[in-house]
């Protein structure tokens, strides 16, 4: 069979050739010569500073004097001895730093900061519960009662009953004793079960504890219970 031949193949060769032709040169490439006065000098690249001023007429640029008959005006004399005796007799004496001696050298270290010092326990407000916590506390309470109001609403609109504690302990008491006569003819079962009947027996047996076991543990976890009518 005939090879495949690309149908642009005839003008990518002309491109090429093309391009070719323009790079195409008879010596050397004629490009700019540099010149000999384009040297290469010592550090070209670092800043240079600003050229300095010249002095005009051959005087220095300074400021003018003042004239001899000036005086300057001083509207008021501080006595500062004066003035710092006064601020030591008015003011407190320093108190002097609590330290701690440790060793036999004299070693110390400062006792405030070292928490041996009863410092917390001297403020005014130590022991105090904070308003923040009285508040949120107050707040708590009177949320769970809005909560408990709303549900005795809600199950006197569903005229639910509530049991009491000795129906309660009553029903829970009935279950165990259920349980446990179920659980001892469990116990009594033979270890093989080759027929139908045994099986079927076994499943029914361990069915009941199940939910004998859900429903005394659901009377014990809540102490209120509500019967709807």
């Amino acid at each position: 069979p005939l090879r495949y031949t690309s149908k642009v193949r005839e003008l990518g060769k002309h491109e090429a050739e093309k391009n070719d032709s323009q790079w195409k040169t008879m010596g050397p490439a004629k490009v700019a010569v540099p010149s000999p006065n384009d040297f290469l000098q010592k550090r070209p690249k670092e800043p240079k500073l600003a050229p300095k001023k010249n002095e005009q007429d051959g005087k220095r640029l300074l400021p003018l004097l003042p004239p001899r008959t000036y005086h300057p005006v001083i509207h008021m004399k501080k006595n500062f001895i004066s003035k710092n005796a006064i601020a030591v007799i008015k003011g407190e004496p320093k108190k002097p730093q609590h330290f701690c001696v440790d060793t036999r050298q004299g070693d110390k270290y400062l006792l405030e900061p070292s928490g041996l010092f009863p410092k917390y326990i001297k403020k005014k407000n130590y022991g105090v519960i904070p308003k923040c916590v009285t508040r949120r506390k107050e707040e708590m309470k009177r949320e769970e009662e809005e909560y408990q109001a709303s549900v005795l609403e809600q199950l006197k609109k569903r005229a639910m009953k509530a049991l009491s504690e000795e129906e309660r302990t009553n029903i829970l008491k009935a279950l165990k004793e259920k349980w446990e006569e179920i659980n001892r003819a469990y116990q009594t079962l033979p270890v093989i079960t080759d027929t139908m009947y045994k099986r079927m027996h076994k499943e029914k047996l361990e069915l009941e504890l199940k939910q004998l076991e859900h429903d005394i543990a659901a009377i014990e976890k809540h102490k209120t219970i509500y019967i709807a009518d």
